[in-house]
């Protein structure tokens, strides 16, 4: 009972708290201020606000800040005390790609509850001012200079200070009657007006890249000038000739001399024209300069009449697009000679300097080829820099041409054929061919060579180093089975023989048979003897030992 009655007590004094409180101050609580609005145009950064019916009075308001780093809020400067609804806190260093939060309460006797506000990047929430506009005139023709959004030292838009791009209307003071003029850059020059009228117009700037479109200016009113003696050349026009550009004009008198000038844009609001080198003094309706005067970009130029005494305005400016008005030159390109095929490098061409000539934009290559004795052409497309032609007959002599086209349809533009190139194929594997059938052939016929040569050698041994061997026919004949038979018939007739004389002393018949031994090693050293003679000594031998047996009988 006493724990329920005690926690009844807090709750009233915690309910009664914020009534006493506001009662000891001697009024009531105040709201929170209402529809605070950020507005970011350029680098000022405004806040505005609506009052409540009871912060009328001597109510004073404040902002605090917050970085996403940040865990605390901060005094935001510029917005303290503020007895109006609008502060400005431009002077906050911001990083205009970070969010940030901000809030604001009301401020008396007592204070108000805070009131946070959306949170935004600066960036995104920023708005394009209106550009600055300076005016000068002519007697048919107006020039506008037009400086972009923000100062010099613009946080905002310092990345994007070249970028913008502007539009203006345009209308005389005298009547209603308006012409809008779109994507014009910072200086414009408007022709074809009215002398000694008055025009007035407004401008305003884009981001295009940012999808940001600003506010039009303060309107601005100019008269043109009493018309001019002398008028300005008209119908400006470029054409291209092998690598120079040539500048034309029409004039209504003659007699006279010209001078042409440029002025690279976008982005440059120094406007600081340029003499083209070629194209001063000049007593002709044109003037002609090397393609590589101007590097890749965007060119006004103009051109300007005298008589000696008297100089006429500049005449209308004409854009000129390097890239859209340059002309493709064709491509260099060396051939190397590979057995059956051609292998094509291509190079960037070059000016009459021998300088390079620089092309951004992607190219593709259109090459021709043809044999020396042909007129049959073939064409083959490629977008690489190197390129081999294959299946070419060898040894024979092709001729080459190409050309450049750019790949960006919105140029549309081609290179004239370069100079005709020929070069001869290589032999290819024909002479491979016949080393490997050489090579084939000799070793088929390397045996039958060997051959030769020994029996070659043979025959030279034969007829000049004879051998000391006895000749064929006599070694067949006195073969080993011969020589045998022959031994052993001659023993067997010597054993005879020793039969016969048996009773022979046994001295006797020992040098018979030392005296047969003699003879038969004296036959043996013959080297050769007609078989006619060995048979009449058998028959002398036997014709003796007949002999010697009557005697011994």
């Amino acid at each position: 009972m006493m724990v329920t009655l005690l926690g009844a007590t807090t709750l009233v004094l915690v309910t009664l708290a914020p009534w006493v409180l506001s009662a000891a101050a001697g009024g009531k609580n105040l709201k929170s201020p209402q529809k605070v609005e950020v507005d970011v145009i350029d680098d000022n950064f405004i806040l505005r606000w609506n009052r409540s019916e009871e912060s009328v009075g001597n109510v004073t308001f404040s902002f605090d800040y917050q970085k996403p780093e940040m865990d605390n809020w901060i005094k935001l400067p510029g917005c303290q005390n503020m007895t109006s609804t609008k502060c400005n806190f431009s002077s906050l260093k911001l990083n205009i790609y970070d969010e940030i939060k901000l809030r604001i309460r009301a401020e008396k006797e007592n204070t108000s509850s805070w009131c946070e506000v959306d949170s935004f990047t600066p960036f995104r929430k920023a708005q394009i001012g209106p550009p600055e506009v300076h005016l000068e005139a002519e007697d048919k023709a107006i020039v506008i200079y037009i400086s972009p959004p923000g100062t010099e030292d613009s946080v905002m838009w310092a990345l994007d200070r070249s970028s913008f791009t502007y539009s203006l209307v345009i209308w005389k003071n005298s009547s209603s009657v308006e012409e809008r003029i779109e994507n014009i850059y910072s200086r414009h020059k408007i022709s074809k007006l009215s002398p000694e009228t008055t025009y007035c117009l407004k401008v305003k700037a884009a981001l295009l890249t940012s999808r940001k479109i600003g506010v039009y200016g303060p309107v601005h009113c100019i008269k043109t000038t009493v018309e001019n003696e002398l008028p300005p050349p008209e119908n400006i026009e470029v054409i291209v000739q092998n690598q120079n550009y040539v500048l034309k004009w029409d004039y209504t008198y003659a007699n006279m001399t010209f001078q042409v000038q440029w002025l690279q844009k976008p982005g440059n609001h120094l406007y600081k024209w340029k003499q083209i080198p070629d194209c001063e003094n000049v007593t002709t309706t044109q003037c002609v300069f090397p393609q590589n005067t101007f590097q890749k970009g965007i060119y006004l130029l103009r051109v300007q009449a005298s008589d000696g005494n008297n100089t006429s305005f500049w005449s209308e400016e004409i854009k000129f697009d390097t890239e859209i008005q340059a002309s493709l030159l064709p491509p260099v390109f060396n051939i190397r000679s590979l057995s059956d095929s051609l292998h094509i490098s291509i190079g960037a061409p070059k000016w009459s300097e021998n300088k390079p000539v620089i092309q951004d934009y992607p190219l593709i290559y259109e090459i021709l080829f043809w044999e020396n004795t042909s007129k049959a052409e073939r064409k083959i497309i490629k977008k690489k820099t190197d390129v081999t032609i294959p299946n070419l007959k060898p040894l024979t002599v092709y001729c080459v041409k190409a050309r450049a086209h750019s790949m960006d349809e919105k140029l549309n533009k081609s290179s004239v054929f370069s100079d005709v190139v020929c070069e001869e194929t290589k032999s290819g594997n024909t002479s491979k061919i016949w080393l490997i059938i050489g090579i084939f052939t000799v070793l088929l016929a390397l045996p039958f060579v060997i051959y030769a040569v020994k029996v070659l050698l043979r025959c030279i041994n034969y007829v000049f180093f004879p051998s000391l061997k006895p000749s064929s026919n006599i070694d067949e004949y006195f073969s080993e089975q011969s020589l045998k038979n022959l031994l052993l018939s001659t023993s067997e007739e010597q054993i005879e023989k020793c039969l016969i004389i048996e009773n022979i002393s046994t001295i006797a018949t020992v040098e018979e048979t030392n005296q047969t031994d003699e003879d038969h090693k004296k036959y043996s050293s013959q080297t050769s003897e007609d078989s006619g003679n060995y048979s009449n000594e058998d028959e002398s031998e036997n014709k003796t030992s007949e002999e010697l047996q009557q005697d011994f009988i």
